[in-house]
């Protein structure tokens, strides 16, 4: 157990010292983008919206479980709890919706303007701010579960519906109130992955007719055709299939829980890893995948080293 608690606090260390800063360079690279063009795409207004749930996870629960890994207990009361409780798990789940939206509206872009193509682009383009509004409404009205149950750590006896998080407990009571929780997530994200799933499905399909009608062409003529749309739909792509890799094995974590009474704390703590490790990859693969983020970006020259 020693040699798991060493390993646990290695990890929690390198996903907030490399995590917190990369989303924060992310945010503001974009920030400066938007200050030199007046605005952004609708796209990179959802890897904004995205990358800042991606702080927020990790501030409100990685952070906090790293503190307690190295050895400062009791951090937090019961007010602290639920508010720290409550913004985890809406930015958790504002991270799954974001992420089918960003696939679902990049499929959009590439799909012919026709039929009901066109009106969707109409629709989409221009409310992307309004669509993320009323997903995190939505998210909100899920989740009162946390302020309802959440309570910090005390020697108090709990039932066995109790999710034990380190600084913090969520006591749901009793099996009905445990149960409908857990479905709620699952159910949710079983929604926002099939969206996506699909979404990236006829992005897979438009890429693979694309490359098919670039054979013959030549090098130089096939690199000009290749528009920033169909490169930003490998990225989507990329973010994806991250995405559901991490929380596949989250959610798979998860479903097995609610079979169980008294989750161990180890089982808590090896979902957590899995849905953070999503908020770090993540503005890495944002930034080498983007090429707005690199325009007008460079290295500053130190004496003794060469600079390109």
């Amino acid at each position: 157990m020693e040699i798991y608690f060493v390993l646990e606090t290695i990890g929690f260390i390198i996903l907030v010292f490399v995590g917190i800063p990369w989303n924060i360079f992310v945010l503001v690279r974009f920030a400066y983008i938007r200050k030199l063009e007046k605005k952004l795409l609708p796209t990179n207004t959802i890897l904004v919206a995205l990358s800042f749930i991606n702080l927020l996870v990790l501030l409100s629960r990685v952070f906090p479980q790293t503190l307690d890994a190295v050895g400062l207990e009791n951090l937090l009361n019961d007010i602290q709890c639920k508010l720290i409780i409550y913004t985890y798990r809406v930015s958790r789940a504002m991270s799954i919706c974001l992420t089918s939206l960003l696939s679902c509206h990049q499929c959009i872009l590439i799909a012919p303007v026709t039929g009901k193509w066109k009106y969707l682009k109409q629709i989409v383009n221009p409310n992307v701010s309004l669509i993320m509004m009323l997903l995190l409404g939505m998210n909100m009205a899920l989740y009162p579960s946390s302020i309802l149950y959440g309570q910090s750590k005390s020697n108090t006896t709990h039932s066995p519906y109790t999710l034990h998080l380190v600084y913090c407990d969520v006591d749901f009571l009793n099996y009905v109130s445990y149960t409908i929780n857990g479905l709620v997530s699952v159910v949710r994200e079983i929604i926002f992955v099939s969206l996506m799933t699909m979404s990236s499905s006829y992005m897979l399909v438009v890429l693979y007719w694309h490359a098919e009608s670039m054979k013959g062409v030549r090098s130089s003529a096939k690199a000009q055709t290749k528009t920033a749309e169909y490169k930003a739909s490998r990225a989507v792509l990329l973010l994806v299939v991250l995405y559901v890799l991490l929380f596949g094995m989250d959610n798979t974590t998860w479903i097995y829980t609610l079979t169980m009474t008294n989750v161990k704390q180890e089982v808590s703590d090896t979902r957590l890893f899995l849905a953070a490790s999503y908020a770090v990859m993540s503005p890495i693969v944002i930034f080498v995948t983007n090429p707005k983020l690199h325009q007008n970006f460079t290295i500053p020259c130190m004496r003794g080293m060469f600079c390109a």
